[in-house]
């Protein structure tokens, strides 16, 4: 009996520091994508603000980018698939100066939207995303549903969206805008969740080795995807209530 109770209070004791050690990773996952936020925001503010630094990239009449600005467009999601494919050559720090140098550039490529809308809807809009945000990705942290199936459909969802936000460029149309930008707040919604999910098992799954680089980079590659899920799913609904300048 005492050989069972020690048993019973060592795996109480592993519960209990896995649970810590969970809430630590999350933190961590939270927090890199908050300052990802923060760097994204403050570059594209500073130079969306700014006139002389807008038309670096873009025509500050017409909104339309010039050479360097379809690179700075295309940049970011360039960078994500070098990304995951040097992941495992980076170290944790890496990783993440990587991932700030990334938000750097997604806040270059996002600063004409400080030109394009008001800011009392670019803030409104931002503080929808951030709730809707929080109660999606509580929701995948805490649901006991088992929601891994939605990846493949929602992944394939993420490519069609990519693939006719392309063919808009050079066809203009605010339909098909509008329902890129419909369909797309449903699909980063549900990537939110199952983002969330899939830290946590993810998580769970390899607590037990104690590998602390691994979980380093783990935690900013889940940084990584929820920003897209917020930045994605704000600029969608951006594009559906934003009030334009």
């Amino acid at each position: 009996m005492a050989d069972f109770n020690t048993i019973r209070a060592g795996a109480g004791i592993r519960t209990a520091e896995i649970d810590a050690g969970l809430r630590a990773h999350m933190n961590k996952v939270y927090g890199t994508m908050s300052v990802g936020m923060l760097i994204t925001f403050a570059v594209a503010w500073a130079v969306g603000s700014n006139p002389q630094l807008l038309g670096v990239f873009r025509d500050p009449m017409t909104l339309q980018p010039n050479i360097l600005g379809y690179i700075v467009m295309f940049a970011p999601l360039i960078m994500v698939f070098a990304f995951g494919a040097a992941i495992n050559r980076l170290s944790a720090a890496g990783a993440q100066l990587f991932f700030y140098v990334f938000a750097a550039v997604m806040g270059l490529s996002l600063s004409w939207i400080f030109v394009a809308f008001t800011g009392f809807s670019i803030a409104q809009v931002f503080l929808i995303t951030s709730i809707a945000f929080a109660g999606l990705s509580l929701y995948g942290y805490t649901t006991k549903k088992d929601i891994s199936g939605w990846g493949a459909f929602l992944i394939m969802g993420v490519i069609g969206l990519i693939v006719a936000s392309i063919v808009n460029i050079f066809l203009g149309s605010p339909a098909i805008m509008f329902a890129i930008s419909a369909i797309g707040v449903l699909i980063f919604a549900g990537l939110t969740a199952y983002d969330t999910q899939t830290i946590k098992t993810t998580y769970l799954a390899h607590a037990h080795h104690g590998d602390t680089e691994w979980l380093g980079k783990a935690a900013i590659m889940g940084a990584l995807n929820l920003y897209l899920d917020f930045i994605n799913m704000f600029m969608m609904l951006l594009q559906l209530f934003g009030n334009r300048e």
